[in-house]
């Protein structure tokens, strides 16, 4: 079977040898990793199964601001700090719904159409499952413009304004996806951190009323296309976890073990949902010898990969303190699955 086929079948919770992996690096692991292996190639020899570009505004470099980029929607961030990839935004554009002016703007529907044709244009080459993602989907989206404390403030103190607000967030990504869904992927991703190390950020009432309906449009696109729906959000989502069943979606990524009871979670919703991650980047990764690495790496498979619907992974792209060592640990036991996983 092609890698594509090997994911299709564990989305549809069948079991697989092998079973399908993927790892999505920073730009700083990816540097340490090249330079650790002497090979700037290092990437694609991982043989990852999943092949996908991630939209979340595209930010381009401020030439006047050393280390600042400003995205589509106006937001400027700084990757000055420990984080390179995405920064820290600094200025809220919005300050008060019940007060603003801003004005959604115009994606850029060529650039936009030519990271799909890229992606697409060579798949009956390229045999993995390819998907296009939409990161900062909803709730990143909406602290991106107005601050965290502010569109939380807001879920309470004017509903009505940031209803009205998720919609138009909604009504942007909407359009974007059915540019994405004209071409032949096999999935799409969505990427939103709804989720703290207990519980959600919002708490399951806000996320149920201004969030839910949203990623609900979104989903029903993709399904009615007769694709898949992968979603990421980093932290305890378990309160929700019914509730992305019922809009449509097939895998939750990133499965934390140090948040979630990752053999109940299987129990409960394994018939349902696939699970993307397992390996732990918050207390494993970057603290244990390459050795513990592979153990639990073993573990994880061990524990959850029966009757499919694992996609063993990192839970989120390496970073800078993730040893090269380890990480090429892990792609020891991947590549090798008959020598680690399925001995016997």
């Amino acid at each position: 079977m092609t890698r594509r086929e090997i994911v299709i079948n564990t989305l549809k919770h069948k079991e697989t040898q092998p079973i399908p992996f993927h790892m999505d690096f920073t730009l700083q692991a990816l540097e340490q990793l090249i330079e650790y292996t002497g090979d700037k190639n290092i990437e694609e020899k991982v043989g990852a199964y999943l092949h996908y570009t991630q939209y979340w505004g595209w930010p381009t470099e401020m030439q006047e601001k050393p280390g600042y980029f400003k995205d589509e929607f106006g937001v400027e961030w700084n990757r000055n700090g420990a984080d390179k990839d995405i920064g820290i935004p600094e200025v809220n554009i919005i300050e008060d719904l019940e007060d603003y002016d801003y004005v959604f703007p115009q994606p850029d529907e060529a650039r936009l159409r030519k990271e799909c044709e890229e992606l697409t244009k060579d798949k009956e080459k390229d045999d993995r499952f390819i998907m296009y993602g939409f990161g900062f989907c909803m709730f990143e989206r909406s602290w991106s413009l107005m601050g965290m404390e502010n569109i939380l403030c807001s879920m309470v103190t004017c509903p009505d304004e940031c209803e009205e607000f998720f919609t138009k967030i909604g009504d942007y990504f909407c359009h974007l996806v059915d540019i994405a869904l004209e071409y032949d992927f096999d999935g799409i991703y969505f990427g939103d951190d709804w989720g703290q190390q207990k519980g959600l950020i919002m708490g399951a009432e806000h996320w149920r009323h201004y969030i839910k309906p949203q990623m609900a449009r979104l989903y029903k696109k993709v399904k009615d296309k007769g694709l898949f729906v992968l979603q990421h959000s980093c932290g305890d989502c378990h309160e929700i976890l019914p509730d992305l069943i019922e809009i449509g979606l097939d895998c939750y990524q990133t499965f934390q073990p140090e948040v979630y009871d990752i053999v109940k979670i299987k129990e409960l919703y394994g018939d349902k949902l696939s699970f993307w991650g397992g390996v732990s980047t918050q207390q494993v990764l970057p603290f244990v010898s390459p050795e513990e690495v592979k153990k639990e790496c073993i573990r994880i498979f061990d524990t959850i990969h029966n009757n499919g619907g694992l996609i063993i992974a990192p839970t989120h792209a390496l970073a800078f303190d993730v040893p090269p060592e380890n990480i090429m640990a892990m792609v020891e036991v991947f590549q090798n699955q008959d020598k680690y996983f399925f001995k016997k």
